[in-house]
């Protein structure tokens, strides 16, 4: 049995759908990218009990205060632009014999709906529940009083740097918001994102009966680094696909490219020789060279300095994700 799990956003999906969520009310674009910075922030640091990815727990208050919907985010969905090569690739996969499986950190009305337009089984995605409907419903004005307060402060400062960042929101996440019905908002709202999606990846493997030894991972961000870590140490193959440097380090194989359907001789190498097959294939590539924007290949088990490679990442990762690829 073959087996493979993509991450959503970036190796299916260029939009990054918490941006274009927060970007549905004014200011909400910057604001985003200033939250999406204070979660790195917070990753890099260690926080305990923090995870790369709980920028959707975090946009979450806002997103109640500006009266987003559900259907809004299933609205996103339906207008996303998939990956160039996506759609050929699961299908060409499944055709193949593939279980093909996506762990998302994306809300659930998202995630579920772009997966069903990829045609990868509901039952064989994990991703954030949010009840955002349900949730808007138990607030009232009041508790919305701080959200002005820091939104007012982020849209106005003329000098938003790393130190500011982190000053400004730990006083309002952790002071100011726990005093208020919107800090139990940040409890209930779990995203799937760093240990989380390695859980998630080993509860698909235990119900397949597939070690992490068999896995084949596809990511790009923050998000997927430990999931890509996990699966490259057990001895399986963790893709690095148009990644930041956040992703790059932890992969086995990185592929700079338009088109996600370039990995198909990859994963035809794979089933036929693993690990090994894929080396000699990937390096062979890499001595050739990509074609334009694509097929840039490049193998990085046991590489050390990933300068050059992510040069490549970071350029095509604009082409295809546009605004999105400045975050992390």
């Amino acid at each position: 049995m073959s087996v493979i799990c993509f991450d959503l956003e970036g190796p299916l999906a260029t939009q990054d759908n918490a941006f274009e969520l927060m970007k549905l009310f004014p200011g909400g674009g910057k604001l985003f990218e200033t939250i999406s910075r204070y979660d790195d922030l917070l990753t890099l640091e260690g926080k305990k009990g923090y995870e790369p990815g709980d920028t959707l727990a975090l946009i979450a208050p806002f997103l109640v205060y500006h009266n987003i919907k559900e259907t809004d985010i299933s609205a996103l969905a339906r207008k996303a632009t998939l990956t160039g090569g996506a759609v050929s690739l699961v299908s060409r996969l499944s055709i193949q014999g593939w279980n093909v499986f996506c762990i998302s950190t994306s809300y659930e009305q998202y995630a579920l709906h772009i997966a069903h337009r990829l045609s990868i089984f509901s039952q064989n995605v994990a991703c954030t529940p949010f009840p955002l409907d349900k949730i808007s419903r138990t607030l009232n004005k009041e508790d919305f009083r701080p959200l002005e307060t820091i939104e007012k402060n982020v849209l106005s400062a003329l000098l938003v740097d790393d130190d500011w960042i982190k000053k400004q929101l730990d006083r309002f996440y952790w002071k100011e918001l726990p005093k208020t019905s919107l800090g139990a908002l940040l409890e209930q709202v779990r995203p799937v994102g760093g240990q989380r999606k390695v859980e998630a990846l080993e509860r698909f493997a235990k119900a397949k009966g597939q070690p992490l030894s068999n896995w084949v991972v596809v990511g790009d961000s923050i998000t997927d680094f430990k999931m890509l870590e996990a699966v490259d140490q057990a001895g399986g193959l963790a893709i690095a696909f148009n990644a930041n440097e956040y992703a790059l380090p932890h992969a086995t194989i990185g592929l700079a490219s338009t088109h996600i359907y370039d990995l198909l001789p990859v994963l035809d190498a794979w089933e036929k020789g693993k690990r090994s097959a894929v080396e000699k294939l990937v390096k062979e590539k890499e001595k050739a060279g990509g074609k334009g924007d694509r097929e840039h290949f490049q193998w990085l088990a046991g590489i050390d300095d990933i300068s050059a490679p992510l040069e490549i990442h970071k350029r095509i990762r604009r082409v295809v994700r546009e605004e999105a690829a400045a975050l992390g």
